[in-house]
């Protein structure tokens, strides 16, 4: 990889782990009107910290000016206790910035996840303050919620919602032969949901935030494999006003880094896409970012995976083989479409994030069900499939597109840009079909409540 020159091929490997100054200057986003305050919540933590030391928490650009910490406060000894005083069979896992115990709150009796984060200076703090700073504000189904935080002395330590079953990596990558692998289905409701989490932070805050470090260990599951992203310390504030780009170091994880972001620092939203993109990589294919222990030509995925991205018929080789062929062909083409337009070298060509929500919610919504002899799609619209799992998609009204989904390859146009077409296409039908419900809704609605007021009227 000529871009990383100076890297080996650890996967957990941090791109410039030195520290440096950022380049980045002060950004003024606009703040929503219920934000108040950054640096009380900061003077907070700052008491905590035996009375403002050379260790102290810093106040970096990353984190939202008049930002108030609302999350509760730990001393070190109840999360001792509540992890039976960090012992190894509370031993969870360990993340980039330090081991992560199960612990159960002895004022609430509420299981939980504690993060006891390395004390290792001032980079451990800025990473602490931005993650406690980041979850008190941001809040969404498929965000990990932050109970609290612990500053005590020279501890640093931040407790979570537990997650009972573990990262997206413990359930793809390295699997012992015992354990199933993740049906089709499953997978693409983890991509659609993972991909919900990145819109709310590129669209719905304000300003939006740069996640930084989205891989599949970040993404961690509660019961009926529903995903949240976790760790948040290496988030950034995205770009405000007339900017197009933060400049920053480069940090993350290689292998899921953008091109653009690990040679230049500058940093867009779309840097998360393309990190997204390597992750539904690993989901569709079951293969790591970075494996080493793989033939030459196959170590990077992406590297691995771009040539067969332009012959259709390539495109089964891309299938993760514990699926086992139980996976629908169609679907296959569409997922790998969206994936080949996450990781497009330049990040002008590769779509916002919303885009990507819509199309994996389509994804998603198509229950595949492997005992059909058809190996179909079953999906609550009307639509009937052909003797190879090809689909004629219908309207309303019940008349037939006239197309078929060829599944040996035989289309013109072989490139994953057809395959991105005819998804668009039938996206469009979607929102189209969903529109025309909504406005019928509506009317008969209107109706109604015209037909109550002249009721009520005759007989006022």
């Amino acid at each position: 990889m000529g871009c990383f020159p100076c890297f080996d091929s650890k996967e957990e490997e941090t791109l410039n782990p030195v520290k440096e100054s950022d380049v980045q200057k002060p950004i003024q986003p606009m703040v929503p009107d219920n934000i108040s305050r950054l640096t009380a919540g900061r003077d907070r933590l700052r008491s905590r910290s035996n009375g403002g030391s050379k260790r102290d928490l810093p106040g970096p650009k990353d984190v939202m000016p008049g930002a108030n910490i609302a999350a509760q406060t730990f001393t070190f000894r109840e999360l001792a206790a509540a992890t039976k005083n960090f012992r190894p069979e509370s031993f969870l896992g360990e993340g980039g910035f330090g081991h992560v115990y199960k612990g159960r709150l002895e004022s609430t009796g509420q299981v939980v996840a504690v993060k006891q984060l390395d004390r290792n200076g001032l980079q451990g703090n800025r990473e602490f303050l931005v993650e406690v700073l980041m979850l008190s504000l941001l809040h969404h189904p498929n965000l990990v919620s932050l109970i609290g935080y612990c500053a005590d002395g020279d501890q640093r330590l931040l407790v979570y919602e537990f997650m009972p079953l573990g990262s997206l990596e413990d359930h793809l990558l390295d699997l012992p032969p015992d354990k199933d692998p993740l049906d089709w289905n499953t997978r693409m409701k983890i991509a659609a949901g993972a991909a919900k989490g990145l819109e709310y932070l590129h669209d719905k805050a304000n300003p939006p935030v740069i996640y930084r470090d989205f891989k599949s260990s970040n993404i961690l599951m509660e019961e009926g494999f529903h995903p949240k992203l976790s760790d948040f310390g290496l988030a950034k504030l995205g770009p405000v006003g007339d900017k197009s780009h933060v400049s920053t170091r480069v940090m993350g994880t290689y292998g899921y880094c953008a091109p653009e972001y690990a040679m230049t620092g500058q940093l867009t939203v779309k840097s998360d896409v393309y990190s997204f993109g390597v992750v539904f990589l690993e989901l569709i294919t079951g293969r790591k970012a970075i494996d080493s222990t793989r033939p030459h030509g196959e170590q990077n995925l992406v590297t691995w995976a771009r040539p067969l991205f332009n012959d259709r018929r390539k495109f089964s080789k891309l299938a993760d083989p514990r699926l086992q062929g139980r996976y629908p062909m169609r679907g296959l083409y569409q997922a790998l479409a969206v994936a080949s337009m996450c990781i497009q070298e330049q990040a002008a060509t590769r779509p916002l994030i919303g885009d990507v929500v819509t199309a994996l919610s389509y994804l998603a919504n198509q229950a595949y069900d492997p005992n059909t002899a058809s190996h179909g799609y079953r999906s609550s619209g009307d639509r009937s499939r052909d003797d190879r799992g090809g689909r004629i998609l219908k309207n309303e009204e019940g008349t037939g597109s006239g197309r078929r989904w060829d599944l040996d390859g035989s289309e013109k146009e072989d490139s994953p840009k057809e395959t991105a077409r005819m998804l668009n296409r039938d996206l469009d039908r979607e929102r189209a079909v969903a529109e025309a419900k909504m406005w019928g809704e509506n009317l008969r609605e209107k109706r109604r409540q015209s037909a109550q007021g002249s009721f009520d009227g005759n007989n006022g």
